[in-house]
């Protein structure tokens, strides 16, 4: 597939993001920029490292879904973890390595779930024959091949599997058990760091017992396929191939790295800078020990986020700094982003809301005068209360179309229309009492 230049990235990131225009060049650049390092001389390539990007700005801007989507357009592992989240080593807690073998476990299953749809056919095939055998177990005569009779009743089964008309029936097949001896690790850093597969020891040394079960025709169609497709592919060259996309492809967001910042002298949790600490050698490159072996984060691009409200970006420890080059201030949302949010991106909110009710068989329609008053509201309550963004459109939406969505099955065939006036019906007496607001809103 080509891969996108920076202005393609931000075009299709425009298709789900509202404004943040710094934003969406900074984090096109640093994909695109993958691509070059790839392309550029094998002894240069290992020395051109990633330039991670710190955003800043109010919740419910757009960080994480810039994030994300970016993720989907590189075809890349991604996760979000939560700085606030993790502990300094030595404290009950997740540490930060954790995020890299999760991120590994993210591409594994991509990897695996790349490989099965290749072969899905030739699995498919062969979960059939499977399925035969059970349903007319082949007959074995003493230096002969089965009977034209025999071979007649399979096909004509064979047909009507294929037909469906057997999906209601149910066989009976030995299934692996999927249960396994009860254990208790006591370790100081918890069972994840232990850097082994605890189910893959059990699994050598008590083999699990077959159990049998009694499925419909269509399930077992599915199970034996599954297993079919797991015997076609080669884990090991899956586990290769998805560190290696996990190292040169990965990307990290954390969020909330504001919570681990602080002036020194205010420190609440003590194990804040040990954090930051234990995050430095993971962003600016170092190996971690994973479950499928070890894993490098040389090129993981690392994208940090955070409010910061109560901090100050200069809070973090310098070397933390340092090592997001990148900075990004992301703008408060205005009504005027508010509406464009409603009604533009591709998963507008009005767009969710209206393919909902068409499932109800109802139609339902906005006046703009509408749009701009829910937008209008959802600023005022931002404003009066914690600002939360655009997540405030969705509880205001929720609001306001409560009865509809209530009524919806006895609406059938009927038209909704969303006015001003209806708006302020539902929504003013809620913004007036601050305190129902609070609770509601």
């Amino acid at each position: 597939m080509r891969f996108l230049t920076p202005k393609e990235i931000v075009a299709e990131l425009d298709k789900y993001i509202i404004g943040q225009e710094k934003a969406k060049r900074a984090v096109a650049i640093a994909l695109r920029n993958r691509w070059r390092r790839q392309h550029a001389p094998e002894d240069m390539r290992e020395e051109i490292l990633p330039n991670n990007i710190l955003m800043i700005g109010p919740t419910g801007v757009g960080k994480t879904e810039i994030a994300r989507r970016l993720a989907q357009l590189a075809g890349a592992p991604f996760l979000k973890v939560e700085a606030s989240k993790f502990t300094e080593v030595g404290y009950v807690g997740r540490d930060v390595e954790s995020m890299v073998r999760d991120l590994v476990d993210i591409a594994v299953n991509m990897v695996r779930a790349e490989k099965v749809a290749k072969v899905q056919h030739e699995a498919e095939r062969l979960a059939e024959e499977r399925l035969l055998d059970i349903l007319l177990p082949p007959k074995r005569r003493r230096g002969k091949n089965p009977d034209g009779n025999y071979r007649y009743k399979r096909e004509r089964l064979h047909r009507q599997l294929r037909a469906g008309k057997l999906d209601r029936d149910t066989v009976e097949l030995e299934l692996p058990s999927d249960r396994f001896p009860m254990i208790e690790v006591f370790s100081p850093v918890g069972l994840e760091e232990m850097g082994v597969n605890i189910q893959e020891i059990f699994e050598n040394v008590l083999p699990p017992r077959p159990k049998r079960r009694r499925v419909t025709v269509a399930e077992a169609r599915k199970v034996l396929a599954q297993q079919e497709a797991q015997k076609l592919i080669d884990m090991d060259q899956v586990i290769s191939e998805a560190i290696s996309l996990a190292e040169n492809s990965g990307i990290i967001f954390i969020d909330e790295i504001d919570k681990i910042a602080g002036e020194r002298a205010q420190e609440i949790d003590v194990s804040r800078e040990g954090v930051q600490r234990d995050l430095l050698p993971i962003v600016e490159g170092s190996n971690v020990m994973t479950k499928y072996g070890m894993v490098r984060t040389d090129h993981i691009l690392f994208i940090a986020a955070g409010a910061f409200h109560m901090s100050k970006p200069s809070d973090l420890i310098p070397e933390l700094q340092g090592r997001f080059p990148i900075r990004v201030e992301l703008d408060p949302l205005t009504v005027e982003d508010f509406v464009r949010i409603l009604t533009e991106p591709k998963n507008a909110l009005v767009k969710q809301y209206k393919a909902l009710l068409k499932a109800e068989g109802v139609k339902l329609t906005f006046t703009k005068d509408a749009i701009y008053e829910i937008a209008k509201i959802a600023d005022e309550v931002n404003s009066r209360l914690e600002n939360i963004g655009a997540r405030r459109l969705q509880t205001v939406m929720n609001a306001l179309l409560e009865d509809v969505l209530y009524e919806a099955p006895s609406l059938k065939g009927r038209q909704v229309r969303i006015t001003k006036s209806y708006v302020r019906r539902k929504l003013e007496d809620i913004i007036e009492d601050e305190d129902i607001s609070r609770y509601i809103l």
